[in-house]
């Protein structure tokens, strides 16, 4: 979208901000950020579907061919299949919903010459804001005082930090990598920048789906453009050319349509993941992007931090070791200097700044905040010169060899080591000379591993997930407490400041668990090799430098207590900041996909069969042997209702494969032993000249029968649960072929009739299981035919 910076009015002093009476004269943001569809939106998106469209031209073609109301059952069916999806989506919207206000950030704003937070949406043109490193600017203005650098990816397309200074414009989507700064906002609300882009995002047809909306969307295509052509030919061959008469050939038509239309899948995919959403809402995690419940399912690789992941996010200051000669008054009066009465921009500095937090007279004339690119902060003082704060490694370079014996020693017991140094010169990122560092001393941190690591890592080890820890600091340090906290490997470590080509991450992310001195974009590179090696990766992250790597993940998950942009870019939002809530959101991710596959297999058992028996029925000249009413009580039976309860079981296996091939490859065993049986029950009607009313009870039947076998093979392993649900569909059809076999049209017939139906029916598990054996025999000649071609040298 194109841009151009809004020009103030007036100029707002950063220390003085508008009035409450300015303030109050002037519109506020309002609430601008997208949260989805509207209710509205999702009535109207369930109620026209193409599919329901389709049922309302077919019922209309009964009704014209004077069928009976039983033959519309289908419309029923997909009135209540509406409904459930109208509601379930409305319920998990309004949850998302509610937790997304309790996860908004307030902005902080000076207003009457004080600081003060306020929502997002009462935020007006000409406001003053402050903001600081974590932060997602919320509006377009100019900066008035301080400095920020921001990451402007959103804009640019490029990550590198960008310094803006005073009488600089900055725009909304931007994030605060270091610094803090006080602007002056130009836009706010539907006019900003980043809300261009929102609804830009938001009318883009080719927004990201997962696999397996992407399939289903393929699968509904196809059956889409089938149903037109295929429906005229069907009707033309029983019409025109059988000569069946228009109600026969009306109801021989809808049947074979009806058939076809997977109509309960997406909407039974779209309730599952709905309600997958608002079970994870009441566990105070908000789902931010659908697509990520499936991604969950099939991650192998979990990426994490440390701090404030495999540690609580508090540290403290355990222990100041000096390395020069100057007193221990010097030394609290340098970090006095740098942290006291200073805001803190991440947990590190809070640490220091809460035990040297007093006044030391000094003038502070310049400051470099702290980046995850350059490691260090630092500030001068008039008359006292520069400092630094920050990793060892990244102020002394190659004098690091003279201070290794200090600082191996606190390393290996797990703390964080800091250096304290003067420095002769002008501290500016990227051009330190070493020579001009004078180390005075070391600051040890601590924190402490959260309760519930163990065993949270313990559950992942069991699950066949592995853990990469990637962290900015020491990895010695790093590598001692993922040990602590059990996770496997962890004692293989390596400084990714070693890491040069891609082929040194691709060989890294094989071999070690532990990765130190990580930049952002370094990060994002160990990421990308996992997933170039064929790994689902999920990142957890609370920071920006988690940012780059977070946005290339498969699945991005941030913790509420971090930074603003983090948790505004995650799929996944922990809101009470708990790591130990993983295992349960991989779980629910896994069961909720495994269940949908499972339900997937049954419902297009129905389809391949209408579809393929529909196009042989063109060349064999028979009609289409079915009605309505016979696929709509046997599909409610076998697919329909025990779909909606496998849903809702536990199923916590990986997900693997692409989803509509598994389906497919499930599903065909099925819907080719029907084609077959009922073929060879027209071809003892054409033979025997059997009455085609009979007939239709005996294909009504094999379809029951192999409905039942393919439910057998979905609900393995039995449980309780499994054993009631298939028992009760077995009752319901036996009930449906014997006491209600006049409501249904499903009669008796003669003789001959019984004799062919107990003849196929005692076929069809032979049938069944033997293309079943030979999908399975493919599958494996397959799988040793890829091995084999990988194994080979190219």
């Amino acid at each position: 979208m194109e841009y151009k910076d809004t020009i103030p009015e007036q100029f707002i002093h950063p220390d003085e901000g508008l009035t409450s009476d300015q303030a109050a004269q002037r519109p506020a943001a309002g609430t601008v950020k997208n949260t989805g569809k509207t209710e509205k939106e999702i009535i109207l998106t369930h109620c026209f579907t193409f599919f329901n469209l389709v049922f309302v031209i077919l019922a209309v073609m009964l009704v014209i061919g004077r069928s009976t109301v039983m033959n519309m059952g289908f419309l029923l069916v997909a009135a209540i299949n509406t409904v459930i999806g109208i509601i379930q989506e409305i319920r998990a919207k309004r949850a998302v919903d509610a937790l997304t206000l309790v996860a908004e950030r307030p902005v902080k704003i000076v207003r009457d010459g004080k600081l003060q937070e306020v929502p997002p949406e009462q935020i007006v043109r000409d406001d003053i804001a402050e903001f600081a490193q974590g932060d997602t600017i919320c509006a377009d203005g100019i900066v008035r005082s301080g400095e920020l650098w921001l990451d402007e990816s959103l804009i640019t397309g490029e990550a590198d930090a960008v310094a803006r200074e005073e009488g600089d414009s900055i725009r909304s989507g931007s994030v605060v990598l270091a610094g803090r700064g006080r602007v002056q906002l130009t836009a706010v609300g539907a006019e900003s920048f980043a809300a261009g882009l929102s609804q830009e995002a938001k009318q883009n047809p080719k927004a990201r789906k997962s696999e397996m909306m992407r399939s289903l969307d393929r699968l509904i295509l196809v059956v889409g453009i089938a149903l037109v052509p295929v429906g005229l030919i069907l009707f033309h061959q029983e019409y025109f050319v059988l000569q069946l008469g228009l109600r026969d050939s009306v109801e021989g038509t809808v049947a074979a349509l009806v058939g076809m239309i997977p109509e309960g899948l997406y909407l039974l995919t779209s309730i599952a993941m709905a309600a997958s959403a608002l079970k994870l809402s009441k566990n105070k995690v908000l789902v931010q992007d659908m697509n990520c419940i499936e991604s969950l399912a099939r991650v192998d690789v979990l990426c994490v931090d440390k701090t404030g992941t495999i540690t609580e996010p508090d540290m403290e200051v355990e222990n100041l070791v000096p390395l020069s000669g100057d007193g221990p008054e010097y030394l609290e009066a340098v970090l006095n200097a740098m942290y006291g009465g200073v805001e803190p921009d991440n947990a590190t500095a809070r640490a220091i700044g809460e035990l040297f937090c007093e006044d030391s007279g000094w003038v502070e004339t310049k400051r470099v905040p702290f980046s995850p690119d350059t490691k260090w902060s630092a500030a001068v003082f008039e008359n006292q010169g520069a400092f630094l704060v920050g990793a060892p490694e990244f102020i002394l370079g190659s004098r690091i060899g003279e201070y290794r014996t200090d600082i191996d020693s606190w390393t290996a017991k797990g703390s964080r080591v800091l250096l304290v140094a003067a420095y002769d010169g002008d501290p500016i990122p990227g051009e330190l000379d070493e020579s001009a560092v004078m180390p005075l001393a070391l600051v040890i941190l601590a924190s402490r591993i959260r309760e519930q690591a163990k065993d949270t890592f313990a559950y992942f080890a069991e699950q066949g997930v592995s853990v990469r820890v990637i962290s900015g600091d020491d990895p010695r340090t790093v590598s001692q407490i993922a040990l602590r906290a059990g996770i496997p490997g962890a004692e293989s470590y390596v400084d990714a400041t070693a890491l040069e080509t891609d082929d040194d991450y691709a060989q890294a992310v094989r071999e070690t668990v532990v990765f130190g001195r990580v930049t952002p974009e370094q990060k994002r590179k160990l990421v990308a090799a996992l997933q170039a090696q064929g790994h689902t990766v999920a990142m957890t992250g609370d920071g920006v430098n988690d940012l780059l790597a977070m946005k290339q993940s498969d699945c991005s998950i941030a913790m509420a207590s971090g930074a603003q942009a983090a948790s505004q870019l995650a799929s996944l939002v922990l809101l009470e900041s708990d790591f130990a809530a993983m295992p349960g959101i991989v779980a629910e991710g896994r069961r909720v996909i495994n269940n949908i596959q499972r339900a997937a297999t049954l419902f297009l058992v129905k389809n391949i069969f209408s579809l393929f028996l529909s196009v042989i029925s063109l060349f064999t000249g028979w009609p289409y042997p079915l009605q309505p009413m016979h696929l709509t009580v046997i599909s409610a039976l076998t697919i329909g209702i025990p779909s909606f309860f496998l849903a809702m079981e536990p199923n916590y296996d990986r997900v693997k494969g692409h989803f509509l091939r598994g389906v497919l490859r499930r599903a065909f065993p099925g819907g080719l032993t029907n084609i077959f049986a009922v073929l060879v029950c027209q071809a003892f009607m054409d033979v025997f000249e059997l009455p085609a009313d009979p007939i239709a009870t005996v294909c009504a039947g094999i379809l029951a029968v192999v409905g039942m076998m393919v439910l057998f093979q979905v609900c393995k392993p039995f449980g309780l649960f499994r054993k009631a649900v298939w028992t009760a569909m077995l009752v319901g059809l036996v009930v449906v072929f014997t006491c209600l076999g006049e409501v249904f049209e499903l009669g008796a017939g003669t003789i001959q009739t019984k004799l062919v139906m107990l003849t196929l029916l005692l076929m069809t598990p032979t049938v069944f299981f033997t293309i079943q054996g030979l999908f399975d025999w493919g599958e494996r000649l397959y799988g040793k035919l890829l091995e084999k071609l990988k194994k080979e040298p190219r």
